[in-house]
């Protein structure tokens, strides 16, 4: 088993979702084999306008012949893909991240053009490190301070001896609902600019909480994961509504209100003025239609 970074484009041609499953042609299948177990960063090219370099982590499960002739499918541990809260350049002013595509004179090798390939332990240590890394942690909503010791310390230290074992360390710690809540709650808000997508308002008070929460449009229970597409920032009343199936969203994020709620007007008047929902400029960012659908198809009271 080894580490690997696959290469996502959010426009790509191939069959691939994030957070479910990675198509890719045969002549990858030796690379993506090897990381079957272990763990993969996935990175956009720098060729993309705005790319987000490494941007998130998951875990391959297994890997399957895919239904087109020459093609398989990595099929992603459910539950294990993690958007970064900070996305990692591909190089910044100390030089590349991922060392591993430098050859031996120092200079990026055509290494880095691979759509998949093998990442050192301290290559993926080092990204993990800068992607989970909080300068200022969002505060919970509600409720007491987060512990400290309930956290993950993904900061830039001093290195542990025996750093191949560090890594393994790291992602374990990812596995935690507490650390993964807190990480996604994190992802959203950025991304929401800490405004509820329904209601348009943007409430932070004087301790620096937001008003918003972080909500899985399929939720966690439902094997629905911490993907940036499958969340929503929802005010306190319009997250109730929502996980209720008294709102909703069409595929063009228009809100859609059931005919079960007993106060219709007064649910319409929480509705921004658009009718629509917020989202984020960055279409990769937005809620996917696959998720919004299975909230219409397994939630939303019509």
């Amino acid at each position: 088993m080894s580490f690997g970074v696959f290469i996502h484009r959010f426009d790509s041609i191939y069959d691939d979702s994030p957070a479910e499953r990675y198509q890719f042609p045969a002549q990858y299948l030796g690379r993506v084999s090897a990381c079957v177990g272990d763990w993969i960063v996935y990175y956009e090219p720098r060729k993309i306008r705005d790319t987000k370099g490494y941007f998130a982590i998951a875990r391959v499960a297994r890997v399957v012949p895919d239904a087109t002739p020459g093609m398989y499918v990595a099929e992603i541990e459910p539950g294990s893909y993690l958007d970064f809260v900070s996305p990692v350049p591909f190089s910044d002013e100390g030089g590349v991240i991922e060392r591993g595509v430098l050859n031996e004179d120092g200079r990026i090798s055509g290494r880095a053009q691979s759509a998949v390939r093998p990442i050192s332990a301290a290559d993926f240590d080092r990204i993990l490190a800068r992607g989970f890394h909080e300068a200022q942690p969002e505060l919970p909503r509600i409720g007491p301070m987060p512990d400290a010791e309930a956290g993950v310390d993904f900061g830039e230290g001093p290195q542990a001896p025996f750093i191949l074992e560090q890594p393994r360390l790291r992602v374990e710690q990812l596995g935690s609902r507490i650390v993964r809540d807190r990480l996604f709650r994190r992802v959203v808000l950025r991304a929401y600019d800490k405004r509820c997508a329904v209601t348009g308002l943007r409430l932070i008070n004087g301790g620096g909480r937001a008003e918003v929460d972080a909500a899985h449009i399929r939720p966690v229970e439902a094997s629905g994961p911490d993907i940036l597409s499958n969340g929503l920032a929802l005010s306190g009343t319009a997250h109730w509504m929502f996980d209720r199936g008294l709102i909703s969203l069409d595929d063009d994020f228009r809100v859609l209100v059931s005919r079960h709620v007993n106060d219709p007007d007064s649910a319409r008047g929480l509705i921004n003025p658009t009718g629509h929902a917020i989202v984020p400029p960055r279409p990769s960012d937005r809620p996917s239609p696959h998720f919004l659908r299975w909230h219409r198809d397994n939630v939303f009271k019509v």
